[in-house]
C-alpha cells in the first residue's frame, strides 16, 4: 500500500571520479544488477507517493537505467551548482506543491541499505515528530565522512564534512551515512540559507541539520545496527567488498532455501537467479543473470552460466554456458562451451570438448566428444561421433544442418551445410557429407587404404623409425 505521506529524492549525480571508468559509477554492476537499482529497488520497497531521482553526471545513460529500473520515478536534472543540498532543492521542486509529508534522502552508490533499515529510520521520525532524523554509523575508520558531533548530553550538534573538520573532530567515528529523514516543510524553510561558502565549494545538505537545530526543532542522529548496511561504493575496491558482502547473504539464503553450495568463498549467484531445492554447487562456479536451475541438478566444479535453465537432475560439469537451455536429466561437460541458442533436450549429453551454437539437441541425443555443433537440429536418440563438426558458414552465409533421429554418425565427420541427414541414417568414419543422405542410408566417401611396403627403409634410412621397422620385420621372418 502506498505510502502517501513519504517522497523519496534518490541522489545519483555524481560522477564518481575514484572508480577511474567510462562507466558511470551508479552503473557499476553488483550481483547483476547496477548500483542505482540496488537503491532504486528498496526506494520502491517503501512504497512512496514518489520517487525523485536527482541526475547530473552521463546525465542519459543514468536516467535511462533509473527509467527501466523504475518507471515511476521522476528524473530531475542538477545544474551548475554543486553539492547534495543543491540536488535536494531541485529535487524538491519536482515535487507537487501539495505535498506535506516527509522526505527520505538516500544515496545512489549505497547499495546494501535495505528497506527495513529505512522503515525503522521513518518511524523513529514520526515518533519524535521531529523536524529531520539522520541515519549515522560507527565505524573503524571515518576517513572521507562526515562527523556526527553531538552535544555533552549526547544529542545531536551538528553534522560536519571532513574538509572542514577540526582535529578534534576528526578523531570523531561516527559518521554520516548520508540517509536522512526530513519534514518537507521544515527542508522547505532551511534550504535557502544554505550556501557554498565552505572548502569544497559546495552547498551542503548537512548544513540544513545545524540551520534546523539553532532553530530550536528536532533533529536526531540514530545509529545504524551494523555499520556495512551503509557503506558506500566509491572506487572499485569498495565495490568488491559489497560484493562479497552481498553475495555472502545471497549464497547463505539459497542455503537456507535447501541449496547446497560446498564452498560459498568460490560460488557466486546473481541477484536474479533462481534455484530449486536440493540442487547442489560445486567450488568455483558462476550463476549469473536470470538463471534458472530446477531441483536436483548438479553444477560445477568450474562452471558458469548466464542466463541459462537447467532441467530438474541435470548435471553441468566445467561448462561455460550463455543463454542455453539444458533438460531434465541431462548431462554436460567437463570442458563443454555452450553458446546462446543451444538447446538439449531430456536426458541428452553434450560431452568432452563440445562446443554448440545455436543448435537443438533433442531427448536422448549425445555429442560425446571434440565437436562443433552449429547452427544444426539434431532430432531424439541420435549419436553424433566424435571429432565431428558441422561446417555452417562459407565465408558470407550461415547454413543449417539438420540431423535426423537415431542417426548414428562415424567419427571426424564433417556436415557441409546446408544438409540434411534423414532418421535412422548413418556415416561412416572420415566422412565429409556434402549432399543429403536419404533415412536409413549409409553415408561414406573415403578413398581405398594403400600400404607402401618398405616406405620407411626407403625414405627415412638411418632413423630410429627404419631401426624398428627392420628389427619387426627379423622377428617376424
Amino acid at each position: 500500500m502506498t505510502d502517501p505521506d513519504l517522497a523519496v529524492i534518490v541522489l545519483a549525480a555524481g560522477q564518481g571520479t575514484r572508480m577511474k571508468s567510462a562507466t558511470p559509477k551508479v552503473l557499476h554492476m553488483l550481483a547483476g544488477v547496477p548500483l542505482i537499482g540496488h537503491v532504486l529497488a528498496t526506494a520502491g520497497e517503501l512504497a512512496p507517493a514518489f520517487v525523485v531521482a536527482v541526475v547530473r553526471h552521463d546525465r542519459d545513460r543514468v536516467a535511462a537505467s533509473i527509467t527501466e529500473l523504475l518507471p515511476e520515478a521522476i528524473i530531475v536534472d542538477q545544474d551548475e551548482i554543486p553539492g547534495t543540498g543543491r540536488a535536494v532543492e531541485v529535487a524538491l521542486a519536482a515535487l507537487p506543491a501539495g505535498f506535506t509529508g516527509d522526505v527520505v534522502v538516500v544515496s545512489g552508490d549505497v547499495p546494501l541499505l535495505n528497506a527495513a533499515t529505512i522503515q525503522s529510520l521513518i518511524a523513529a521520525h514520526r515518533e519524535r515528530e521531529a523536524a529531520a532524523t539522520i541515519l549515522s554509523a560507527h565505524v573503524d575508520d571515518a576517513t572521507g565522512y562526515g562527523r556526527i558531533v553531538r552535544t555533552g548530553a549526547g544529542d545531536l550538534d551538528r553534522i560536519v564534512e571532513q574538509k572542514d573538520a577540526a582535529d578534534s573532530e576528526l578523531a570523531i567515528t561516527e559518521i554520516n551515512s548520508g540517509t536522512y529523514v526530513f519534514g518537507i516543510a521544515e527542508l522547505r524553510a532551511q534550504l535557502g540559507y544554505i550556501n557554498t561558502n565552505n572548502a569544497s565549494g559546495e552547498k551542503y545538505l548537512t548544513d540544513v541539520v545545524e540551520l534546523l537545530r539553532t532553530s530550536g526543532a528536532t533533529v536526531r542522529a540514530v545509529p545504524v545496527s551494523e555499520s556495512w548496511i551503509v557503506n558506500g561504493v566509491n572506487d572499485r575496491v569498495q565495490l568488491a567488498e559489497s560484493a562479497r558482502r552481498l553475495n555472502s547473504m545471497i549464497v547463505r539464503g539459497w542455503q537456507l532455501a535447501g541449496v547446497t553450495v560446498l564452498d560459498p568463498d568460490t560460488t557466486w549467484i546473481d541477484l536474479q537467479a533462481t534455484i530449486g531445492e536440493d540442487v547442489e554447487i560445486l567450488p568455483g562456479t558462476s550463476i549469473t543473470g536470470p538463471t534458472i536451475i530446477q531441483r536436483g541438478a548438479k553444477i560445477g566444479p568450474d562452471t558458469s552460466l548466464d542466463t541459462c535453465e537447467i532441467g530438474e537432475g541435470a548435471t553441468v560439469r566445467r561448462t561455460d554456458a550463455t543463454l542455453a537451455v539444458i533438460g531434465a536429466g541431462a548431462s554436460v561437460g567437463p570442458f563443454a562451451y555452450l553458446r546462446a541458442g543451444t538447446y538439449l533436450g531430456d536426458n541428452g549429453k553434450i560431452g568432452t570438448f563440445v562446443e554448440t551454437k545455436n543448435s537443438r539437441i533433442g531427448n536422448g541425443s549425445k555429442v560425446p566428444h571434440l565437436s562443433y555443433i552449429g547452427d544444426t537440429t539434431v532430432g531424439v536418440e541420435s549419436n553424433v561421433g566424435a571429432g565431428t563438426i558441422t561446417a555452417n558458414y562459407d565465408g558470407v552465409n550461415k547454413s543449417a544442418t539438420v540431423i535426423g533421429s537415431h542417426v548414428r554418425s562415424g567419427s571426424h565427420n564433417v556436415f557441409v551445410a546446408p544438409v540434411r541427414i534423414g532418421d535412422g541414417a548413418y556415416t561412416g568414419a572420415g566422412t565429409v557429407v556434402r549432399k543429403d543422405v536419404p533415412a536409413g542410408a549409409l553415408a561414406i566417401n573415403v578413398a581405398p587404404q594403400r600400404n607402401m611396403t618398405g616406405w620407411v627403409e626407403t625414405n627415412r634410412a638411418g632413423t630410429a623409425a627404419a631401426k624398428a621397422a627392420a628389427e619387426s620385420a627379423g622377428e617376424t621372418d
